[in-house]
């Protein structure tokens, strides 16, 4: 013990110290004496036996009262945290060394000293070999591949024990088996570095590239708190680009909750995700029960050609020849879940009707379906999707017109809005004329922090009620909860129009509430007390 102590105050030279007392243990000794020496101060006793660094560390056993260590060095807190990331950086290159030899005294919590073994191959007792070597990544920016590198990680048995009930049976179980080296082949290296980051450092780093497959390794080796992480992370990041995929994932995962977001967002923003490049990317059985949803807001030939755009893809993952037969043959069964003959005449005849994938039989019947008083069985369904209903948010409580309100000469009338949970923005509602019927040009504008997601021109035609009149986006904007967004509309028309009075800053419709506020944008007068855009039209 005695020794290991010097060796260890002496810049971690113990390995080199014990290697020696195997073959002279006395003269290991002086050894270590003659070095130890020439660090002592003048004035220490020079007949000590010990290093004074080592007196050092005895005098902590005094009855002195008793400190926590972040009593002791409350001013090293910053640096500390420095230390530590500098170690994690070292860390994740596999090429961490200690300096120190007191390096414990460096950090102030347990967190953070735990933190410096983290992939640290001191007093390591098992390794892990991560990654396939035949995976290759491609490089953003750069345009080229190269070998996902196969990692190897330093860790410690006890500290994945604590972590992870399935660490704790690998190791310390009744079949454990004693392996200083684990392959691990199906987890991916920046995956299983969140994993370990997580287990020994108690932080969450997630990326929208890495979350997935750090989401298997959670879900593999059962820790619970990280999956859940994993899973906030991806519902917060859904949109329309990559919640087919998403939707995919969830249902391999078993996560339901993820599963009805996916499924929110793909019903309101149908056509965008329908033609999403991730749509190309699902599995057969993600795209029937795609094709399947009697929710779909989106055009039945909208869906065709989604269809066809994966047969496509199926065909080259399949390393099929691309030709009509080959589409069809991997659609298979799901072709008749497309809602054919609920298509606009127009639409089947000049898209589903020459795409070549019917069939002479089936292109006629439809036909006939179409025009036919007796009309054919068909295989197809044949009744349309309900879609989904839109709610409308109406922020006044009266609306009045005057002699000289509400006029329009190219000034915007604005409003501010949040709300407490997702919803997806499909058009506003508008008021018309108060002098009989006329048409109004609107150009209606969504923005979050100054950022256009979506605008439209269109024009309505009013007939003189003081009913609102609907102006809808090209696609329904996704609007995320507790943040401000701006909704704007500049009208053109002849007529003055009806305008919105006592308006309410606060209004709960059906489970979502929206809070308004003015916006600096107008300049045609609205507000929260009145004005124009009384509804926001929206899915839920």
């Amino acid at each position: 013990m005695r020794l290991w102590y010097e060796g260890l105050c002496l810049g971690w030279r113990s390995k080199e110290l014990l290697n020696a007392a195997h073959i002279n243990t006395g003269n290991a000794i002086e050894s270590v004496k003659s070095r130890s020496n020439k660090g002592v101060k003048e004035g220490s006793p020079s007949g000590s036996k010990l290093p004074p660094v080592c007196y050092e560390i005895i005098t902590l056993k005094t009855k002195k009262k008793k400190k926590m260590a972040a009593e002791i060095f409350p001013a090293k807190k910053p640096s500390t945290t420095t230390s530590v990331q500098q170690y994690q950086q070292q860390n994740l290159n596999n090429n961490n060394t200690i300096q120190n030899c007191n390096w414990q005294g460096l950090y102030v919590t347990i967190r953070e000293r735990n933190a410096v073994m983290f992939n640290n191959e001191l007093m390591a007792d098992v390794h892990f070999v991560v990654g396939s070597p035949g995976g290759t990544q491609r490089l953003p920016g750069h345009k080229r591949q190269r070998e996902f590198f196969v990692l190897q990680f330093c860790l410690r048995a006890y500290v994945l024990a604590v972590g992870s009930s399935v660490f704790h049976a690998m190791f310390y179980g009744e079949l454990a088996e004693d392996q200083d080296e684990i392959r691990t082949p199906d987890v991916e290296p920046a995956a299983f570095l969140a994993l370990l980051k997580f287990i020994y450092c108690d932080e969450i780093d997630l990326s929208a590239d890495t979350v997935l497959a750090t989401l298997y390794a959670a879900k593999k080796y059962i820790v619970p708190h990280l999956a859940r992480a994993c899973v906030n992370f991806l519902e917060t990041s859904l949109s329309a680009k990559n919640v087919c995929v998403l939707l995919s994932q969830s249902c391999l995962f078993e996560e339901p909750d993820l599963t009805q977001r996916c499924w929110e967002v793909i019903d309101a923003q149908a056509e965008l995700a329908l033609r999403s490049e991730g749509f190309c990317d699902i599995d057969p059985q993600t795209l029937e029960s795609i094709l399947r949803r009697e929710t779909l807001n989106a055009k039945e030939i909208v869906v065709f050609e989604a269809a066809l755009s994966w047969a496509e893809a199926e065909c080259h993952r399949r390393e099929l020849p691309l030709s009509i037969d080959n589409k069809r043959r991997v659609l298979g069964e799901a072709v008749f879940l497309i809602r054919i003959p609920t298509m606009a005449l127009d639409d089947f005849a000049n898209g589903a009707a020459q795409s070549g994938v019917l069939t002479l039989t089936e292109t006629n019947d439809i036909f006939l379906w179409y025009t036919a008083a007796k009309k054919p069985d068909l295989q197809f369904a044949s009744e349309p999707r309900k879609g989904l209903l839109p709610q409308r948010c109406h922020r006044f409580q009266s609306c009045a017109y005057r002699t000289n309100q509400w006029r329009y000469r190219g000034r915007c009338d604005s409003i501010q809005f949040a709300v407490d949970k997702r919803v997806f923005v499909a058009g506003f509602g508008l008021y018309g004329s108060s002098c009989g019927s006329a048409e109004y040009s609107a150009r209606i504008e969504l923005k979050r922090q100054g950022a256009a997601l979506g605008q439209n021109l269109s024009k309505f035609f009013s007939d003189g009620s003081s009913n609102t009149f609907p102006v809808w986006f090209e696609y329904p904007v996704q609007i995320e909860p507790d943040t401000f967004y701006t909704a704007s509309v500049v009208l053109d028309g002849n007529e003055l129009s009806y305008f919105g009075q006592e308006g309410m800053t606060e209004v709960q419709c059906g489970k979502v509430t929206f809070q308004f506020q003015c916006s600096s944008d107008s300049t045609n007068g609205t507000g929260v007390q009145g004005g124009q855009i009384p509804e926001l039209i929206f899915y839920a």
